[in-house]
């Protein structure tokens, strides 16, 4: 039987020990890593238009059942007044304090035995199917059936739904291409049902890269007819299929922090960490480093996730939260890494000395949770968590949270390294802290980076 999470922090003494130190291996799916070059791949989403394959890399949660929406509406501050099929939201879950525990989101295709899909990183996801479960032996009318992302299926077994984002400022040419006219007029975050080459889908409206555009899905059988003719009629377009390595820096330019720290920690979590395997808590990488577990937590404002939430039902953790939203601390933000700063890192590795810790590209993130303290006159003022290089706009950055009091414009550091060193193989075991300058610009940052940095570059 495998060691429970609650185990696991016995073992290890406290929560951090164990997440610092706790393996999670890059995973590998069933994607090119590169179709043609990821910087080319990147800049096809902001100049011409790209496809990128969803398919395989996030957790689908299948729900269903007359009680279901009750019970998602007693762990989330997400309103499900008008909620019904056709539509999809982003559903996010707090503590009993407060403070989130992840993000996915919420399929509404229809009323039929699994009607609703919950799709995103497991980490939202198993606090839902907890919660479904528990339904399930109290007599409750609700069933799920949890289908893992590809690398954790493993080989043969093909996931339920193609799913393919067509992204771009010429996205609308090639879906008029597609089937033969006007683009139909679908809201944000409503699903419509189209047909491409003969075979039926649904189309999600929404955006991935600070581009609007649809997300595509059926039936896997047919996923590739779909993307054949996506590639056809995106061909004028200079269209582009987008690799591994491009899409996992898709959330930068998005502004979406894809695997925020859960707040599973304290005693009203206690019966779920006794649940959850101890494998599928993930790790903690980066400089932030803290003996309280509580300092890596985010509320749902501290990631730009207010508008999800809605006080017109209880729910789990409402009171702390409606205080919460009175005065909000931090606020979500882009930051802007100094060139010189980045280049020292690189020259670092190629010269002697004890080198900084590797800066991957497009991508850097060393634990499945990235968690860098940010600096301002001495004093840590937020938390940079995923970072990477945009190339379209040669700058490398990355989304962070910071107090309010930070300016936009202003001047940070973030440190990057890990001081003690953990004891994870992602890890380099030798290597120093250092500091990074940046400038603090909104997320999305599109329109303050192409403008005022580079004005004042």
């Amino acid at each position: 039987m495998s060691e429970t999470l609650a185990q696991a922090i016995t073992r290890a003494g406290n929560p951090v020990e164990l997440l610092r130190n706790q393996d999670w291996p890059s995973v590998t799916f069933p994607i090119q890593p590169e179709f043609t070059n990821w910087r080319d791949e990147q800049r096809a989403w902001s100049t011409t238009v790209a496809i990128m394959d969803q398919s395989h890399h996030m957790t689908q949660l299948f729900l269903g059942g007359s009680d279901l929406i009750s019970i998602l509406s007693g762990i989330s501050p997400n309103t499900f007044a008008t909620f019904r099929a056709g539509v999809a939201k982003q559903l996010i879950a707090v503590n009993h304090a407060g403070y989130l525990i992840g993000d996915g989101i919420l399929f509404y295709n229809s009323d039929d035995r699994e009607g609703l899909v919950l799709v995103g990183h497991h980490i939202l996801i198993d606090w839902v199917r907890y919660n479904v479960e528990k339904a399930e032996g109290e007599g409750k009318d609700v069933h799920h059936r949890l289908e893992a992302n590809s690398a954790m299926r493993g080989a043969g077994n093909d996931p339920t739904f193609f799913r393919y984002e067509i992204q771009g400022p010429e996205a609308d040419h090639v879906m008029e291409k597609l089937w033969g006219g006007p683009v139909p007029e679908v809201k944000f975050f409503h699903i419509a049902d189209l047909e491409i080459a003969g075979v039926k889908v649904k189309a999600l409206r929404h955006g991935m890269a600070g581009q609007p555009g649809f997300e595509f899905y059926g039936n896997y059988a047919d996923g590739q007819k779909v993307i054949d003719a996506m590639m056809e009629a995106g061909a004028e377009y200079d269209i582009r299929r987008v690799g591994a390595k491009a899409y996992s820096s898709s959330p930068l330019e998005s502004g979406w922090v894809p695997t925020p720290f859960p707040a599973i920690w304290d005693d009203d979590f206690a019966a779920y960490r006794e649940w959850l395997p101890a494998a599928r808590a993930g790790s903690i990488g980066g400089s932030l480093y803290s003996t309280d577990v509580h300092d890596y937590q985010f509320t749902p404002f501290d990631l730009g996730l207010g508008r999800s939430v809605k006080f017109d039902h209880d729910f789990h953790g409402r009171e702390a939260l409606e205080k919460i939203a009175e005065a909000p601390g931090r606020r979500k933000v882009t930051l802007l890494w100094n060139a010189e700063d980045v280049a020292a890192i690189v020259k670092s590795q190629v010269e002697p000395g004890v080198p900084a810790k590797f800066l991957d590209f497009p991508k850097a993130r060393y634990g499945f949770y990235q968690m860098d303290v940010v600096l301002q006159g001495g004093s840590q003022v937020g938390i940079s968590t995923d970072a990477g290089y945009v190339a379209l706009d040669q700058l490398y950055m990355s989304l962070a949270t910071l107090d309010n009091s930070v300016e936009e414009g202003s001047v940070v550091e973030v440190v990057w390294g890990e001081d003690p060193i953990s004891k994870k193989p992602q890890v380099d075991q030798k290597h120093r802290q250092v500091k990074i300058r940046a400038t603090v610009a909104p997320a999305p940052y599109h329109d303050y980076a192409r403008s005022v940095y580079r004005a004042n570059d």
